[in-house]
């Protein structure tokens, strides 16, 4: 929930509504109790404090609980239970503490109690309509220019992909690869083929979806993975262990293939020392993806756009951070898996 930024209204606010109810309520018998108008003042805007301080936490309680727009019903429903609860309340024990003691030099009729319950309210009204005015607009106007970031960020991966899939290395290792085995074996050349296809076709049904189930993510990248295999035979070894009550959980998609994709760009392959991709979850939910490291020699910078996507996302998508754990041996990264019930609140057929 964002903080309740409002001391300017406070600020104004507060001493305005004081010195207005003043004149409401101010009476010319309060002068036989020899109470001054800066007195009668000063005590208005301490009421005013008081009211305004006990509506507000009633605001902060209901944006806490119910803080998104689909929930304004709700939202709104209980600052209105709020107000008016604690309203009657503070001014009812006010005008029983004046009526009691006699403050202002008289006691109080039972019209008095009423019109000092009540007038108050004609104050809260508007105030707590500009409260929910500006929260209310912040939330749209996140909601629409973050959902308009996140389609950005998708296409953003989609592109990723495509030109790491596409680009004319790639193609000339996969086609060369493909040559090679056509006269020496014709059924790996046909399956390398249809593997070829397969993850094309995986990257453009993607291409609609925020998020993937991680089991159609894990059965994507055992196939982009049998290219790798293919190319670099022993040199690369997958290992992939994930609870199977994790397989129906989300990621973003498209995550595993730009992070299997990193370790191969930033890593020497070799039957001496294969590369060894592991795919697994622990028991909270999480995915890690970690391999270990044998970088290349005079390898150049990289700007790790693939993974800053990744990061983006989770961010935008109000996940969990992204933990990236870096070794002289190792290179982890850490993913929250999405439940279905979370897919679900997050309702991305809005933003995508």
């Amino acid at each position: 929930m964002d903080r309740l930024n409002d001391k300017w209204l406070r600020l104004i606010g507060v001493p305005l509504t004081g010195m207005l109810s003043n004149l409401v309520f101010f009476d010319a018998q309060n002068e036989a109790a020899e109470i001054s108008r800066i007195t009668a003042m000063a005590l208005s805007v301490g009421e005013s404090l008081l009211l305004w301080e006990t509506n507000r936490l009633g605001i902060l309680l209901s944006r806490r609980k119910f803080p998104t727009i689909k929930a304004t019903t709700a939202r709104i429903s209980t600052q209105v239970i709020w107000f008016m609860v604690m309203t009657v309340t503070t001014r009812f024990l006010l005008s029983y503490y004046y009526d009691s003691t006699q403050f202002w030099g008289y006691a109080l009729s039972s019209r008095a109690y009423v019109f000092n319950i009540v007038v108050p309210f004609f104050f809260i009204i508007p105030i707590a309509s500009i409260y929910e005015a500006m929260y209310f607009y912040r939330q749209w106007y996140r909601s629409h220019f973050e959902g308009e970031k996140l389609k950005k960020e998708h296409l953003q991966s989609q592109l990723l992909s495509l030109k790491s899939q596409l680009n004319p290395h790639f193609l000339f290792n996969s086609l060369s690869t493909l040559s090679s085995l056509i006269p020496e074996n014709p059924v790996l050349a046909e399956k390398f083929t249809d593997e070829l296809a397969d993850t094309y076709r995986y990257v453009l049904k993607t291409q609609d979806q925020v998020l993937s189930p991680l089991k159609e993510e894990l059965n994507f990248i055992k196939t982009y993975f049998n290219l790798l295999e293919t190319r670099f035979g022993k040199g690369i070894r997958l290992e992939i262990q994930v609870y199977p009550q994790y397989e129906n959980h989300y990621i973003p998609s498209l995550t595993l293939q730009l992070l299997v994709e990193n370790a191969v760009k930033h890593n020497a392959v070799s039957d001496k020392t294969p590369l060894v991709i592991k795919i697994f979850t622990d028991e909270m939910g999480n995915l890690f993806v970690k391999n270990n490291l044998n970088k290349k020699l005079n390898m150049v910078a990289s700007p790790q756009m693939g993974l800053r996507n990744i990061i983006s996302k989770y961010k935008l998508l109000n996940q969990p951070e992204v933990i990236i754990n870096h070794s002289e041996e190792s290179f982890q990264v850490q993913l929250a898996l999405i439940s279905s019930q979370e897919m679900t609140k997050m309702k991305l057929s809005d933003v995508i």
